[in-house]
């Protein structure tokens, strides 16, 4: 008996890799790569909750606020996995961070939950710049069902730049979840500063658009924050991810029901000005991380 792998081959008596033809053939189901974190053909069991962060003071104030422990796949690639508990039933949730800053990195994350954990709603949270004087203060936070990428654009002669703005809206059932949330709890919503030094500072949490590209942005005279603000009066914090998000699911869209809904969770961690740093990295991120706790419920 002759054993073939990766061809097609005629006749008999012969052993064949996914695909047999001839007289007694066998078909011999090969294992599956080291990275694929499933046996060929077995469906993932989808989880409840599927988190993206990107910086580790993100990720640590996910793990803190959900109770969350490492997990290492056989792939090489680690989670970070745990329950929430509610009355009804408990909810599986899992969080990753990408390998780095920007939309392609952040579909990346997305595309390895998918493939290990199919969860049923994907969240991208930790940090951003606020653009709004009043409800983008630092601390505060922004939930997010509306995005704007801005990054598409048409570049003429004498240096003329047209933006061409892309918005992107999370299914109906998230921006109803997310509606009920400021309806029981105001719009703002009022949490404390989950941080010891503001422990016993009230901070705002409001409903707005995100503005979403590939730019760090440290200037209040930037054309892209101008832009924003021209495009639609609520935009009130910028990320680099958020495009990421939205488009990922959009193009994944074809699942019907099976399709996760997602959701924007930004703490303002500056003002993307020129007083843009640090030092107010892990506030946000923890604010950010206390109000998705506060969301569970509505969303699930």
């Amino acid at each position: 008996m002759t054993t073939n792998r990766g061809i097609t081959n005629y006749g008999n008596n012969n052993t064949f890799s996914n695909n047999a033809i001839g007289e007694r053939a066998q078909v011999s189901v090969g294992a599956p790569s080291q990275g694929s974190g499933t046996a060929l053909g077995e469906e993932v069991s989808a989880w409840d909750i599927g988190v993206v962060t990107i910086l580790s003071e993100e990720l640590q104030a996910v793990r803190y606020s959900l109770n969350l422990e490492r997990h290492k796949e056989p792939s090489g690639l680690y989670f970070y996995r745990g329950t929430y508990s509610m009355p009804s039933k408990d909810l599986r949730v899992v969080a990753t961070q990408s390998q780095s800053q920007g939309q392609r990195s952040a579909m990346g994350a997305l595309e390895n939950l998918r493939r290990h954990y199919n969860p049923r709603l994907w969240a991208l949270v930790g940090v951003g710049g606020g653009i709004h004087d009043e409800h983008a203060r630092i601390g505060n936070v922004i939930v997010s069902t509306d995005v704007i990428y801005y990054e598409n654009r048409k570049i003429n002669g004498k240096g003329d730049v047209r933006r061409r703005g892309e918005h992107r809206q999370a299914p109906a059932p998230v921006v109803h979840a997310v509606n009920a949330y400021f309806a029981d709890n105001g719009t703002p919503a009022r949490i404390h500063g989950q941080t010891p030094p503001h422990a016993s500072e009230e901070f705002s949490v409001y409903p707005g658009l995100i503005g979403s590209g590939e730019a760090v942005i440290a200037d209040r005279e930037s054309d892209i924050r101008q832009f924003l603000t021209g495009y639609h009066e609520k935009v009130l914090a910028v990320d680099m991810e958020a495009g990421g998000l939205s488009q990922y699911w959009q193009e994944h869209s074809i699942h019907g029901e099976n399709n996760p809904g997602w959701v924007v969770v930004r703490g303002v961690s500056d003002n993307a000005d020129e007083k843009k740093g640090h030092g107010f990295h892990d506030l946000a991120a923890r604010n950010a991380a206390h109000v998705l706790r506060e969301l569970v419920p509505y969303l699930c």
